[in-house]
């Protein structure tokens, strides 16, 4: 039995972010869902909780014995071993996608305090700006491609509370049960890269900015399908 991917998006952006790969996996013939996370800056802290929850509800679609591939963007790679440790269904593989790693032990968190004092200044009564306005438009423009698709993406994003990038999220012990393998685009990732092969993961590198799955979708799903394969029961 294939195994389903289950694309999760960072959920400094949104769910639009991994559609266009979505599509171009569908059209292989692979089953993918993509949980969207857009809600999980409600309320208080903790925030992973409801990351977890929102990946396990929507697989509720999904029979109960079917495994399933996860596949994490960005930050969503920290949240990886909980999503692994909270779902009913067997998980045969975990592609980081340009993503953070979590600690070889737990707890984990979602930023370092360099990006903590790089953040602070922005916030407005507890809350930052959406992702794409940190960043110098010499910085952001080179991530797309299409004017439509830099439009979706930057609409959809949330505005996170600085908490959300406060919080430490747990690292369940054996969640690395099953192969976990990296997809690396480009700096600054490429530490996090090697640190994945230290630690017997298989890599692969297909080159461009950090939202290049939204720039060459085929590209990218082909590299899943190819970490994925040896992760197949």
């Amino acid at each position: 039995m294939q195994p389903i991917f289950v694309l999760v998006h960072s959920p400094s952006v949104g769910p639009s972010t991994w559609h266009p790969v979505a599509e171009h996996l569908a059209a292989a013939g692979y089953e993918v869902r993509v949980p969207s996370l857009l809600h999980i800056g409600a309320g208080a802290a903790p925030f992973w909780p409801r990351v977890v929850s929102a990946v396990r509800d929507d697989l509720r679609q999904v029979p109960a014995g079917s495994p399933v591939t996860l596949v994490a963007h960005s930050n969503a790679g920290l949240f990886l071993p909980a999503i692994r440790s909270g779902l009913d269904h067997p998980v045969t593989g975990s592609v980081f996608v340009d993503a953070a790693l979590p600690a070889r032990t737990g707890p984990t968190p979602v930023a370092s305090p360099e990006v903590l004092a790089f953040l602070r200044p922005m916030a407005v009564n507890g809350r930052l700006p959406r992702w794409t306005d940190w960043w110098e438009e010499a910085d952001i423009a080179p991530m797309f491609s299409d004017p439509a698709v830099r439009r979706t993406v930057t609409e959809e994003q949330p505005t996170l509370p600085l908490s959300y990038y406060e919080q430490h999220i747990p690292v369940p012990d054996g969640w690395d049960d099953h192969p976990c393998a990296y997809l690396l685009f480009g700096p600054p990732y490429d530490d996090l890269a090697a640190e994945a092969r230290d630690r017997g993961w298989r890599v692969a590198h297909l080159p461009g900015a950090h939202l290049h799955q939204i720039v060459d979708p085929v590209g990218t799903a082909r590299h899943l399908v190819e970490l994925a394969a040896p992760c197949a029961p």
